[in-house]
């Protein structure tokens, strides 16, 4: 069975003010058995937190974010200038996977570009394979766009780079238009990671409705059409009971609980809730 482990880009603050440890102490009390680290340093003080939450907490560090190459997209370490660190701090922590949060925006624009950015990350998960790590790209709403032949940005990528697999971000997946049941089918065998966090439609808003009563139609329509949220697993009207056995089935090895908006709530208080509603389904 896949670990149930989070991505700390929602606990990157309490990182920067507690300290890693601390952080990882309180996620082993949820019962959380690896994390995924993103737009979080990986410098040595933090590096070593991991290699000692590893050894004396069990939490395996499932997977690091790296981005391709400087750019104001990159929060961290980069492929072009920081290969030799990213491949040692994956040994040192047991790593098997690297992931790359997004694309550049302008790769997303045409199929051209699509095909251009996978040409220049193809020879980067090749280099990897051969050094034992696996990259992966992790998608958005935006990698279901199809382009005027039919591929979708996602399809463009496999055919490109086909040694570059993919962190399946169900939430994101829903969000694009496809059921994430159909995507798990689709792309099985290379889904590696999957992020878990859920699909929630919030109650129509009072400023949608006096928007339209007082004859600003489409400010109100527009208020009513976008009241989607990031949910708590379980929260939301995602079918986890099928959709994890599926992913499992698609080949991921780790799942990681991530909800990149909180609405206010203490992020810890999330974790504790999609934990607890994964364990009542057997997980």
């Amino acid at each position: 069975m896949a670990d149930i482990g989070v991505q700390m880009m929602m606990l990157k603050d309490q990182v920067a003010e507690l300290g890693m440890y601390p952080v990882l102490e309180k996620l082993k009390e949820l019962n959380i058995a690896s994390v995924e680290v993103s737009q979080i340093p990986m410098d040595e003080e933090n590096t070593a937190a991991l290699e000692r939450g590893i050894k004396e907490l069990g939490i395996a560090v499932g997977a690091l974010s790296v981005a391709l190459k400087p750019g104001p997209t990159a929060t961290g370490d980069n492929l072009e200038e920081h290969y030799d660190k990213i491949v040692a701090d994956c040994q040192r922590l047991g790593v098997k996977f690297l992931r790359i949060g997004m694309m550049p925006f302008d790769a997303m624009v045409s199929r051209e570009a699509t095909e251009a950015w996978a040409a220049e990350v193809a020879p980067w998960a090749d280099k990897l394979a051969a050094d034992g790590i696996i990259l992966c790209y992790h998608n958005h709403h935006v990698d279901l766009h199809k382009f005027a032949n039919g591929e979708r940005i996602f399809d463009v990528v496999r055919r490109v780079a086909p040694n570059l697999h993919f962190e399946v971000d169900l939430h994101w997946v829903q969000r694009g238009g496809m059921a994430p049941l159909d995507m798990l089918e689709q792309y099985s065998g290379v889904c590696k990671l999957i992020h878990v966090k859920d699909y929630r439609v919030t109650s129509l808003p009072q400023e949608a409705i006096d928007l339209m009563v007082s004859g600003k139609v489409m400010e109100g329509y527009d208020k009513f059409v976008n009241i989607i949220e990031f949910a708590e697993v379980g929260q939301g009207n995602m079918n986890w009971p099928d959709l994890l056995p599926a992913a499992q089935e698609a080949g991921a090895e780790f799942f990681f609980i991530e909800q990149d908006m909180t609405y206010g709530r203490d992020p810890f208080d999330c974790i504790k809730d999609s934990r607890e509603y994964l364990t009542s389904i057997g997980w």
